[in-house]
């Protein structure tokens, strides 16, 4: 009877040994499915963005006059140099450059390139991008605009020719190549047709309300990976419907220099990144100017100006102020300013121990048995309500120091020929900056001071001679301190550049207002 007890208890034992395998054995199992579903779904998932173009006009990039199609052509297609996140001149398409005379350049390219679609790119796609920039007008047709000739010398190294010398020419060189082979068959003019490239990528398809791109197995640059793999850029009839797809979150990133971009996308839902911009207001102090010729007069009106106070009153915050012309981010200058350099105090200590005297609410002093006042005029543009906006705050607050400025609204041809005759005391300025950090137009001959100064000279020289980038990020800095101190000119302002973007955006924003899109492929949602 006991023997049998045990028997059962035996039997029992097993069983339940044998159901537990059982279930263990099938939750292994379950478990394994799982993970092999988990690694089917995450290998399904595509890293992609999406892009909006409004008023598309053509993919052609030589043929686009449209910004936003601009930004994104630069991701089909290359150019010969490119510009990095701070604005340095890069190798690209061109694997080198070098000035053989003061207008002769020999650019070698790169060996290992195929187009999209498996031609090779040659020397030849060069010269046939160069005649059509030459034979009709192009957003890029500027960027050759002293290059005479372009010679063949080989398959992968030819030369420009130039009717005069242009500094830091390399930057000119950021136009974008096309396919020579691919247009023996196509019509360049048929704004339809999609070109091929040999950029990161391709177009996949284009379509009525969106134009698809995918990576280029061909691409050039093994070593560089692309995290981001498909993009779609939708199609919108104008900047309005765009911005409320954006608002929508139809569309995962725009950039754009307009200040008003919050009255369009809201305020909430959405990262910024704001970046200095490229168009940059100045003032030009003439240095030939009886009044001006004296560097304490020049400095005290520097003092006297609160730059901040203009950004608030004029431009709602919505500004930069500036005090270098390459303050913007350039690698050849770095520094960025705490102070905007408003100091009423040491305006008024610089003018007197220089023997002027402060009375009935003016800076005099007697010079040859003369007494002479602080009294100068100020041209600007009438068309430009913002300008002249700008030149009565600049007034008040001279007013206020006791300098006296008469504000002179000229028309758009007077202001061209004061510009081109110097015929002005002082003159309110706008420019546009380029990523080339050329400082000629203030510096350089003839320049819109009329300033000379023989160490600046030197500088200049040095730079355009010099490949060595310690030297030339050396002699900007000095340049920037000449410019602070013996102030031929007074920098003001400079227009932000904003890149708006979707908060699950993963990878890091390099953006810059010569091409919002750098540094795309790590990007992804």
């Amino acid at each position: 009877m006991k023997s049998n007890v045990f028997k059962y208890i035996f039997i029992i034992f097993v069983i339940i040994i044998v159901i537990v395998a059982f279930f263990v054995i099938r939750n292994n199992e379950n478990e394994q499915q799982t993970e092999e579903e988990t690694t089917s779904v995450e290998e399904e998932i595509v890293r992609e963005i999406r892009l909006g173009i409004a008023q598309y006009d053509t993919l052609n990039p030589l043929l686009t006059n449209n910004k936003n199609v601009q930004n994104v052509t630069k991701l089909i297609y290359e150019s010969l140099v490119d510009i990095s996140s701070d604005y340095k001149a890069t190798p690209d398409l061109a694997t080198e450059w070098a000035k053989q005379d003061a207008t002769t350049y020999i650019i070698k390219l790169r060996e290992n390139v195929r187009w999209s679609n498996g031609e090779r790119f040659t020397s030849a796609d060069v010269q046939f991008t160069y005649d059509r920039l030459k034979e009709n007008s192009s957003i890029y047709s500027s960027n050759l605009e002293h290059v005479t000739m372009l010679e063949i010398v080989d398959d992968y190294t030819v030369k420009m020719y130039l009717d005069q010398e242009v500094p830091f020419f390399e930057y000119y060189l950021t136009f974008p190549i096309l396919s020579k082979t691919f247009y023996d068959t196509q019509d360049y003019y048929n704004v339809g047709i999609v070109p091929v490239g040999t950029g990161k990528y391709k177009v996949d398809s284009v379509q009525e309300n969106y134009i698809t791109l995918t990576k280029n197995t061909n691409w050039w640059n093994r070593d560089t990976e692309l995290t981001l793999e498909k993009i779609t850029v939708n199609i919108y009839d104008s900047i309005g419907e765009l911005y409320n797809a954006f608002k929508l979150g139809n569309v995962d990133l725009v950039s754009t220099d307009n200040t008003n971009i919050q009255e369009y996308i809201g305020t909430i839902g959405y990262s910024t990144k704001e970046i200095k911009g490229r168009t940059h207001d100045f003032l030009v102090l003439n240095t030939q100017n009886t009044l001006l010729t004296n560097q304490e007069v020049r400095r005290a009106i520097s003092y006297s100006i609160d730059k901040n106070n203009i950004v608030s009153n004029v431009f709602q915050n919505k500004y930069y102020t500036s005090s270098f012309p390459l303050d913007y981010g350039s690698w050849v200058y770095q520094e960025q300013d705490a102070s905007s350099g408003y100091n009423p105090e040491q305006a008024n200590q610089l003018l007197s121990e220089n023997g002027w005297s402060y009375r009935n609410s003016y800076w005099q002093k007697t010079i040859s048995g003369r007494t002479q006042r602080i009294d100068l005029n100020l041209v600007v543009k009438a068309s430009d309500s913002t300008q002249v906006a700008v030149a009565e705050n600049i007034r008040t607050q001279l007013a206020s120091q006791g300098i006296r400025i008469t504000i002179q609204q000229y028309s758009d041809d007077q202001y061209s020929r004061a510009i081109e005759n110097k015929s002005y005391d002082m003159i309110l300025c706008s420019m546009n900056l380029s990523p080339n950090p050329d400082m000629s137009l203030f510096f350089g001959d003839n320049n819109l001071a009329n300033y000379a100064n023989e160490e600046v000279t030197n500088l200049m020289n040095e730079i355009k001679n010099t490949t060595d980038e310690t030297t030339i990020k050396n002699d900007y800095t000095r340049l920037a301190e000449i410019y602070k101190t013996d102030i031929p000119y007074i920098s003001l302002y400079t227009n932000k550049y904003t890149v708006a973007y979707n908060t699950e955006l993963v990878g890091e924003i390099n953006s810059n207002w010569f091409n919002p899109l750098c540094g795309i492929e790590t990007w992804y949602k």
